[in-house]
């Protein structure tokens, strides 16, 4: 699993042909960890149908300033580099790979 930095998040949103998502995340963040393995592990699933990276909001300030996130985790999904639906706190691994396939 990619973890984005800053200088890389716009790069990769706005290239890519695939829908992309990103999980905003801190390591000190409790629900972030316990959501962590099913984003890993739908990512896997996913594969060749989007995109799906990380992004540690410590070390890469300015992704999540440019797109108001505000609580943690946070999961945003971009199509055409354009944030098309987003979702916020910790999420069942079901729940979310079926809200990340109906965006798709």
């Amino acid at each position: 699993m990619k973890i984005l930095t800053d200088a890389e998040f716009q790069k990769e949103i706005t290239e890519s042909e695939l829908p992309v998502v990103v999980d905003f995340f801190a390591t000190w963040c409790g629900p972030c960890r316990q959501m962590s393995p099913y984003v890993d592990e739908i990512a896997g699933e996913l594969a060749g149908k989007a995109k799906i990276f990380k992004l540690d909001i410590d070390e890469a300030p300015v992704a999540p300033n440019t797109y108001g996130i505000q609580s943690i985790p946070t999961v945003l999904i971009f199509k055409n580099g354009k944030e098309v639906d987003r979702k916020v706190g910790s999420q069942p691994k079901d729940t979310l790979k079926a809200w990340i396939e109906s965006c798709l």
